[in-house]
């Protein structure tokens, strides 16, 4: 091997920035509030990425530019967030990703059969024929209070390039645990067996896929009760793997403060190491 080719691992260097992706229809706004808490945790910045009208490919490319203007960062998001970043850790061959944290992933591989696509569709179309106001309000009147408050709110903000951004989404194909088994760094996952629109078997086949992985289990009630709670909760899977990442708010058993309390963690998953196969 040549002086050149050799690389930092990322797991030598401290992250500078925890760089977050928002699911579709959702904002910067709340991926801040849920992850803002955890990185202050971990005293690293928070870069919380905004949607554009080309949605997949707007936020590879903030990842592209939050990574070039720090040294080394994590990476994560919610849902299609946690695929997209997950993605990019997987091209990074130059060792500017620490790890990725991953919250309710919705499917792997090509979106066609996966439910939260279906309903990305299924919302685009109903913007398209019935309107905005009206689409929010048929989503309002069968959902709990807080997410019908939340996509309320983004939806307004984002209309009316969040049709289009549905659309963008509804087509993404995801990495698959194929894939995922050549990560080189640690993968924290958060997911929610009540949630039906992003299905707790996808997190536990990435979490089997990854070599170096954890899952933290949370409930529907949980997160709506404290929107900081899959940052928490990522952060909580991220230390079991890498207890070394920790500064001084972090416990002498890898807990961060900010971390979930039993009765929002259903159960965690410990991670087994690179030679679990």
């Amino acid at each position: 091997m040549t002086v050149d080719a050799v690389v930092d691992s990322p797991q030598t260097r401290k992250p500078t920035a925890l760089v977050v992706i928002p699911g579709t229809g959702s904002d910067a706004d709340n991926v801040t509030r849920a992850f803002g808490h955890a990185a202050a945790t971990l005293g690293v910045e928070l870069v919380a990425l905004e949607p554009t009208s080309a949605l997949v490919d707007g936020h590879r490319r903030g990842l592209d530019r939050a990574a070039a203007e720090h040294d080394c960062v994590l990476v994560g998001g919610v849902s299609i967030g946690a695929a997209i970043a997950l993605e990019w850790a997987l091209a990074d061959h130059v060792g500017r990703c620490a790890g990725v944290f991953a919250a309710l992933p919705a499917w792997s591989g090509d979106a066609d059969s996966a439910l939260a696509a279906a309903s990305a569709r299924a919302t685009a179309d109903a913007m398209e024929r019935n309107g905005l106001e009206a689409t929010v309000a048929e989503m309002a009147a069968s959902s709990p209070d807080w997410p019908a408050e939340e996509l309320s709110r983004s939806w307004r903000r984002l209309h009316p390039e969040v049709i289009g951004q549905l659309r963008d989404a509804a087509r993404y194909c995801a990495p698959t645990p194929a894939r995922i088994a050549g990560l080189t760094v640690p993968l924290a996952l958060v997911a929610a067996p009540d949630d039906a629109i992003h299905p707790i078997t996808v997190a536990r086949a990435w979490e089997d896929a990854a070599p170096r992985s954890a899952l933290v289990e949370v409930t529907l009630e949980g997160w709506g009760r404290d929107p900081a709670l899959l940052g928490a909760s990522c952060l909580d899977a991220y230390l079991r793997v890498e207890p070394s990442a920790g500064r001084s708010g972090i416990s002498a058993d890898g807990r961060s403060a900010a971390s979930p309390s039993p009765t929002t963690a259903a159960t965690e998953r410990r991670p087994r190491g690179p030679g679990r196969r």
